[in-house]
């Protein structure tokens, strides 16, 4: 079905921008704004929230581009595990070197990078850091705390916090993001503050914040959304004991941000006498959830991307070879939401479509809410031949008229097989797309069928077995959201990733 709108962005830019110009008043000097989740491309945000556009803040910040200072963290640890960037399908090296580009796309001032979690035996940050450092990027090391989140008294001392690289900035409002969560963001602000005030420098801390929604229930669709998310790092939202005790309302927050109070707390009351805040969700600048203008329809957006998230924690699983854990924590989250697997249009005729032909099949659900299938043949694979079917749906051309004839995909078969090595003849995503694209300077239907390319953006798809590279990173760069079965489609030992 059409996507409802259920987010008003211009409302939330306006009311974002106005919190964090009242938190720069609060503290006169200089402050350090962590960014919680994805400053660039927030797809989860812009899935959860239909409406929230994936570059609402970086606009937004844009309009500060004189004033605004960005320090990039990632964490050593994550190099060293090779995290990737799921829905990009990029590793966190090359997220860094993009989210600068990035920003400097948009006129903002990136001042450096800074590594947390750094060891002197982690090779592959240090390589990072040489590599940025020859590329002109200044680069800080942040080291582990022994006894971190709970030995506050070491932590705010000469052997905690003081033994940071201290981070030079330029100007007052500092904006610290990271390629994704776990990077360190809130330690380099607070190691930031403690060092201030050792140089006599005034200096605060807020938090920018989008999810969990701390004015929405605990088991709003919405918030548990976010649990999912993060269910590789053992996220839990809770209900904010500080908050509570403070001004007797529940609001949502999450363990993290509630452990690390405490050190929050003691920080300012060193320096300052007192803490301005009282509890974790009083540092938050997060107005999302005034700006939620249909909740029916970021219910339903939540419920399919808890959905989304459990087929793609059971794919992680099957590739890695990995236990379940994260993928039955998210079995968790869809019984709090009330949905199966099967609540995911495009899952049931997948599934019968694959057991009926007993090879590989897919589906997508086109914004109409048409669901269009593919199956596997000689000449295609079976998401080549979904994305014809549904080209030609969204065209108005009949399905049984070819948009390529044998004659022309035979060519490429023989090239692929005989020259390039490949033992599989069938048509991959983005070949079937070249193919297309060559046949629309003679064949009108051909032509029409490009013309809806566009169209299929924002579109779920399903297919029985594991993508392979090529296919999954056509479907990304079309904006189709997609999910598969934990199946491959042989029983290759070896596959490429």
């Amino acid at each position: 079905m059409p996507t409802r709108i259920g987010f008003d962005r211009d409302k939330y830019l306006r009311m974002q921008s106005e919190h964090i110009a009242q938190r720069r008043r609060q503290f006169g000097g200089k402050l350090y704004l962590e960014f919680g989740g994805k400053l660039v491309d927030d797809m989860h945000a812009s899935r959860v929230l239909p409406g929230f556009t994936p570059d609402n803040k970086i606009v937004m910040l844009a309009e500060l581009a004189d004033e605004v200072e960005i320090i990039v963290a990632v964490s050593a640890r994550d190099f060293q595990r090779r995290k990737v960037r799921a829905d990009l399908g990029i590793g966190y090296e090359d997220e860094v070197l993009r989210h600068i580009d990035a920003f400097r796309d948009y006129g903002l001032h990136v001042g450096s990078v800074v590594v947390t979690q750094w060891t002197d035996d982690n090779r592959e940050a240090q390589a990072f850091k040489t590599k940025l450092e020859r590329l002109g990027i200044t680069v800080y090391r942040h080291f582990p705390i022994p006894g971190y989140p709970g030995d506050v008294a070491r932590i705010v001392s000469a052997d905690g916090y003081g033994r940071n690289e201290y981070i030079e900035t330029e100007r007052d409002l500092v904006v610290v993001t990271a390629p994704g969560p776990g990077s360190g963001k809130m330690a380099t602000c607070l190691s930031q503050v403690y060092q201030d005030h050792l140089r006599g420098l005034s200096s605060g801390y807020a938090k920018f914040e989008t999810f969990p929604i701390w004015n929405l229930p605990l088991d709003h669709p919405v918030n548990i959304a976010y649990e999912a998310a993060t269910a590789d790092l053992d996220d839990v939202n809770m209900i904010d004991p500080f908050h509570l005790a403070a001004h007797g309302v529940q609001t949502v927050n999450y363990n993290r941000d509630v452990e690390i109070f405490p050190v929050l707390a003691r920080l300012f009351e060193q320096m300052l006498g007192t803490c301005p805040y009282a509890s974790p969700t009083d540092m938050g600048v997060n107005m999302a959830g005034h700006c939620i203008s249909d909740d029916e329809a970021c219910r339903e957006a939540s419920r399919q991307e808890i959905i989304r998230r459990y087929f793609k924690a059971l794919v992680t699983e099957k590739q890695d070879a990995i236990d379940p854990f994260q993928s039955e924590r998210i079995a968790l989250s869809m019984a709090k939401v009330g949905v199966t697997v099967e609540d995911r249009p495009v899952v049931p005729p997948t599934r019968e479509l694959a057991a009926d032909t007993g090879a590989p099949a897919a589906a997508i659900e086109l914004p109409d809410g048409r669901i269009i299938t593919g199956k596997t043949s000689a000449l295609l694979g079976c998401s080549s031949a979904m994305l014809l079917n549904a080209l030609k749906a969204l065209a108005g051309i009949d399905q049984e008229a070819l948009l390529l004839s044998p004659e022309s995909i035979e060519p490429i078969q023989t090239l692929k097989t005989t020259h390039l090595g490949s033992r599989n003849p069938r048509l991959h995503t983005d070949e079937v797309l070249i193919a297309l694209a060559v046949s629309a300077s003679t064949d009108p239907n051909a032509a029409r069928a490009m013309e809806q390319i566009a169209t299929l953006r924002g579109c779920d798809v399903h297919t029985s077995t594991i993508l392979g590279s090529v296919d999954e990173g056509i479907f990304r760069s079309l904006g189709v959201q997609v999910t598969n079965e934990p199946v491959y489609a042989t029983k290759s030992l070896y596959r490429k990733r």
